[in-house]
């Protein structure tokens, strides 16, 4: 009997060719697609409209889907674990900018959100060599709140139910603060406890 030690099984390559990356490529794509269908609309066609709304609920839904499919086949890489956030702020930010420029929401909820994104993002990024800050309940939350707040604004809603929109964009921007808040809390933590 021999004491050699037992072989140690390489470790699993993921192809950068996989289900969930394609998914997070064709929200890529389908951003300048949903931007020609809004400009197409100019936020008065309510064919266009329609069109621009499934394309951004379209896109939207991806963001779920390859998520769970790189989990639950164990297919996360790096060119997805870049590439997934810099495609969702580019479907959401293109959409927020849009319903500014066409006076359907206020500049100053769309500044809000948009600084509150990239500077999640760049706190990340300020981080990552002390660990990495995991997407919390909350921020699933504001996602969510975010997509069916944007989709109602781009769906041609008849006027008297205009109003949930608002709503829905009104509880997108606190829960979208909020968690910024929260991650910008979370990022010090990290820092501080690293520097001990």
């Amino acid at each position: 009997m021999t004491n050699e030690p037992a072989p140690v099984p390489a470790p699993r390559v993921v192809s950068l060719y996989n289900a969930a990356n394609a998914l997070t490529v064709i929200r890529i794509v389908l951003v300048p697609v949903f931007l020609a269908f809004v400009v197409a609309s100019e936020m008065t066609d309510t064919d266009w409209r329609i069109a621009a709304c499934l394309a951004f609920c379209v896109a939207s839904a991806t963001d779920f889907v390859d998520g769970w499919i790189a989990r639950r086949w164990s297919l996360v890489t790096s060119f997805g674990k870049v590439a997934d956030p810099i495609a969702d702020k580019a479907l959401t930010g293109t959409a927020l900018v849009l319903l500014s420029a066409y006076d359907h929401l206020p500049w100053w909820v769309t500044i809000a959100i948009l600084v509150r994104e990239w500077g999640v993002t760049a706190l990340r990024f300020w981080v990552i060599r002390y660990g990495i800050i995991p997407a919390s309940r909350g921020g699933k939350l504001k996602t969510g709140l975010q997509i069916v707040a944007i989709a109602w604004y781009l769906w041609p809603v008849p006027e008297p139910f205009q109003w949930i929109g608002v709503v829905l964009m009104g509880a997108a921007l606190v829960v979208t603060v909020v968690t910024g808040v929260a991650y910008l809390v979370e990022a010090l933590r990290m820092r501080a406890a690293a520097q001990r």
